[in-house]
This record gives C-alpha cells, sequence and structure tokens, in this order.
C-alpha cells in the first residue's frame, strides 16, 4: 500500500537476510519453537506431557494463524496471551499444556535474545568480508605515496594502503568486541514472574534440581550454553545497550571512512563506484556526488544516537521490572541493527568498486613535496659545502615566497626553480629531482601495511574464512 507510512529500513535500506530477522515470522515461529522447547523439557522431567501433544505443537510451528492472534489481541490487549490462544486453536490436544508455568517474558525476552545473536552473527559475516575486500586494496597500494595531513593541512607522506590499514584497524577492533559480545549472549531462561522461579519449583513439587534441568535444557534445545544465572522478570535490560554499543562502535568506524572517502573524492584521487546510468545531480549533469558514502554517513549517526536508548532504558527500570522498555526496545533495538546491516553493505559495495586516481595523488603529492624535501635538501646543500644556518634561512625565505606564489597568484609550487637559481645551494635541477622521490618521505608506510595485514589480519581471515564472501546488494 502506498497510502501507509513505510519504513525505509524496509524499502531502501536493510538487506532481506537482517530484515527477516526481526519479521513477524522469525519472532512468532521462535515463539513457537521456545514453547515446544519448555513442554519437550517438562516431559523429559517427569511431567504429564504427551508425545502427541508435542508432536501436535511441532506440526504446527510455522504455520502461525496471524489473524486468528490478531483478532484475539484486539480483544485481551495481550500479545503473548493472544498468541497462545491461537497456537491452541491448531493445537487441541497440547492447548492445555502451553505455557504452563511460563510468564511472557519467557517467550518475548528469550526470542529478543536469540534475533539479536543471530543478528550479530549475520554483522559479523558481513564486518569481516569487509575487512578481507578492504585488506586486499591496502596490499594492492601499499607502497603507493600519497598526501598525508594532520588538521587537514598537508603533512608528511604516506602511502594510499597505509591509509586503508587505517579504516581496517578501527574495523579489527569493532570485530573484537562483536566477538567478546557473542561470548556474554545468554537466554533469560525460565525464570518466572519476578525471576525466582517459583511457578516452576511448584509444578515440580519443590524439585530444587529439576527447576535448575528444566533451564538447561531449554537453553540447549535452543542453541544456547547458559542462561543468566540470577534476573528478574527480564534479561538484564543492560545487554541490549552492551549489543547496541558494537554496532555503535561500527557506525564510528564505517563514519570515519565516509569521511575520509568523501574528502578524497573531492580532491580527484579516490572516488566510491559510480554507474554508467548514474544520476549524480537533478541540476548538474557533470557531478558524481559521493551518494553512497553520505547514505554511510548518515545512518551511522543514527545508530550512534540510537545507542542511547537502552543505556537509557537500563537506568530506568523499576525492581523486578517495568514495562516502560517494551515499546522503546522493540524500535531502537531493532532499527540499530538494520541500520548496521545497511551500513555494511554501503561500506562492502564501496570498498569492492573504489577507484583510485594514482596521477591525481601524484600531482598533489609533489604541489607539496618541496616543503617537506627542505631537510633533505639543506643536509644535501651542505654536504656540498654549504654552511647550514645560513642556508636554512635561505630555505626559509625561498619557502615563504613559493608560498606566496601559491596562494596569492595562484601559481605553482616554484621552490624548487628558486633553489635551482640559488648559487650557494650548489644544486641543480636533477639534483633536486632525485631529491623529491615520494618514496623517500613515506617511511615505513608500506612495511607497516604488509606487516599488520599479514600478522594481525591474515589470521583472523583465515579462523574464519567459512564465513567471508559476503556480496553487497545496492537496491537504491
Amino acid at each position: 500500500m502506498k497510502n501507509t507510512y513505510e519504513s525505509p529500513f524496509a524499502s531502501r535500506y536493510a538487506s532481506q537476510e537482517m530484515q527477516y530477522l526481526f519479521s513477524p515470522d522469525f519472532k512468532f515461529t521462535t515463539w513457537r519453537r521456545l514453547w515446544i522447547a519448555l513442554a519437550e523439557s517438562q516431559a523429559e522431567l517427569g511431567l504429564d506431557i504427551t508425545a502427541e501433544q508435542i508432536a501436535e505443537m511441532k506440526a504446527n510451528a510455522d504455520n502461525i494463524n496471524y489473524e486468528t492472534a490478531e483478532e484475539r489481541e484486539r480483544q485481551v490487549r495481550h500479545d503473548v496471551m493472544a498468541h497462545i490462544f491461537a497456537y491452541g486453536e491448531q493445537c487441541p490436544k497440547a492447548k492445555p499444556i502451553i505455557h504452563l508455568g511460563a510468564t511472557s517474558c519467557y517467550v518475548g525476552d528469550n526470542t529478543d535474545i536469540i534475533i539479536m545473536t543471530r543478528a550479530l552473527q549475520l554483522i559479523r559475516k558481513k564486518l569481516l568480508s569487509l575487512i578481507d575486500v578492504l585488506s586486499k586494496f591496502a596490499v594492492e597500494y601499499s607502497a603507493l605515496p600519497c598526501l598525508a595531513y594532520t588538521h587537514l593541512q598537508p603533512a608528511q607522506p604516506t602511502t594510499l594502503g597505509k591509509r586503508a590499514a587505517l579504516w581496517i584497524e578501527d574495523l579489527m577492533m569493532d570485530a573484537a568486541a562483536l566477538e567478546f559480545q557473542l561470548t556474554q549472549m545468554k537466554l533469560l531462561g525460565s525464570k518466572g514472574t519476578t525471576g525466582t522461579q517459583a511457578s516452576f519449583l511448584a509444578l515440580f513439587d519443590g524439585d530444587d534440581e529439576k527447576v535448575k534441568q528444566l533451564e538447561e535444557k531449554i537453553a540447549e534445545k535452543m542453541g544456547f550454553s547458559e542462561c543468566f544465572p540470577v534476573t528478574g522478570q527480564t534479561y538484564p535490560r543492560k545487554l541490549d545497550a552492551q549489543v547496541l554499543y558494537v554496532l555503535c562502535s561500527i557506525a564510528q568506524s564505517a563514519g570515519k571512512f565516509s569521511n575520509d572517502l568523501r574528502l578524497m573524492q573531492h580532491f580527484k584521487e579516490v572516488e566510491e563506484p559510480f554507474e554508467k546510468d548514474q544520476v549524480g545531480s537533478s541540476a548538474m549533469a557533470y557531478k558524481r556526488n559521493p551518494m553512497r558514502s553520505e547514505r554511510m554517513a548518515s545512518l551511522a549517526r543514527y545508530i550512534i544516537t540510537d545507542t542511547l536508548n537502552p543505556c537509557m532504558t537500563a537506568a530506568a527500570q523499576w525492581f523486578e521490572r517495568t514495562l516502560d522498555d517494551s515499546a522503546n526496545k522493540r524500535i531502537s533495538v531493532s532499527e540499530a541493527f538494520l541500520a548496521a546491516d545497511a551500513v555494511l553493505e554501503l561500506y562492502l559495495n564501496i570498498a569492492d568498486g573504489l577507484v583510485v586516481y594514482p596521477k591525481m595523488i601524484e600531482k598533489h603529492l609533489r604541489a607539496e613535496l618541496p616543503f617537506m624535501a627542505t631537510e633533505n635538501i639543506l643536509m644535501e646543500a651542505v654536504k656540498r659545502g654549504g654552511d647550514r644556518q645560513a642556508l636554512h634561512e635561505k630555505i626559509r625565505r625561498h619557502a615563504m615566497e613559493a608560498g606566496k606564489t601559491v596562494k596569492e597568484l595562484g601559481g605553482e609550487n616554484d621552490m624548487l626553480e628558486r633553489i635551482a637559481a640559488d648559487p650557494d645551494f650548489s644544486l641543480n635541477a636533477e639534483d633536486l629531482e632525485k631529491l623529491l622521490d615520494p618514496a623517500l618521505y613515506t617511511g615505513r608506510a608500506q612495511q607497516q601495511t604488509l606487516e599488520f595485514i599479514r600478522e594481525q589480519v591474515k589470521p583472523l581471515l583465515d579462523a574464519n574464512s567459512a564465513l567471508l564472501g559476503a556480496v553487497a546488494d545496492i537496491r537504491l
């Protein structure tokens, strides 16, 4: 329908695989898988639940009768009770034992943790694939000198590959944070109304060991190694804040890359991909606007600000639970993941199609290199019998005059011509040209890059080779 609001994450930005994880189908089939895990575990521990009842539940696990659930929710104003009712309509034999002893958070919170875990795994796949693509770029251009900046003012040269290594370094930190967070993902388990497991203790006639085993069995069936040992009715809301900080960290890295790339595109040194029929501007047909990098920056900013939501939610909880988290977290958590997914799709697409213009890079470097080479020029002139102090002052004057020619007159940097014409330096144009080899001024940039890729990046990629190869799909 075109007469109602549609989230841009669905129509423009996020991938289908990430959208599926936050879809009603995945949510409600997971609810049913949790109800099946609960019933199976209770039966295994001796409760009167038959194989026929469990088989009936399994047969209808993926057959969500949405209309029945939606009609029931309009009556009872409770989504979990509505879906229990709808599931019971499909499973008349199992109806009496569905959700036995549980509270709403059993399905709601456990499902949220399962969704976030699966979503983090998808983010990991795309993040590692991105690191893989950028590492190839870094190696390819590890020796290409380019102008480096501090304060966006020309400083010493570096290499384009070293600059890419800086982007990768940020992403490696993100990958480490993500891996750690995956180790922290625990289910809520079966805790009951205030987290005391009183209802389950009553079901098992006070058998404490069976209550503990129930959680262990549910966690195993749902693919988790453990549950939170103590909770209120909900899992600690700090978990959402920790998860979203990982996404925020990725957003910071992507924002930095976007800024760097847009500046380089302004200098006409490196560009994001631009397709044959792509239009850069509705008014200026010649323009090649960096729209993908700009979209990445925009979504990254959204993630960074969205990260405040779960922080405030965690701080605002009362005792064992309140419900003022629900509406906020179902928006903030899902949209943070959808935005992070879109950011990585864009980053992957751009990184895999970067266009490099070495001649423009060299032009800008050579325009500034005479200033940066003054120390080497000075030392060479001293070797040829010059007075270091006198030559230092002369270089300073030549540099000031050359700077005036560039800035005030719009001319070319003529500092080398000035020095070649000055007999006190005993250097001709050929001598000076040798001193202006850009490779003399990049330090260990190439070695640093190759060592970093070999010693830090490659081991990570080799250990996760099965996850590599994600391909971005930019729809609009």
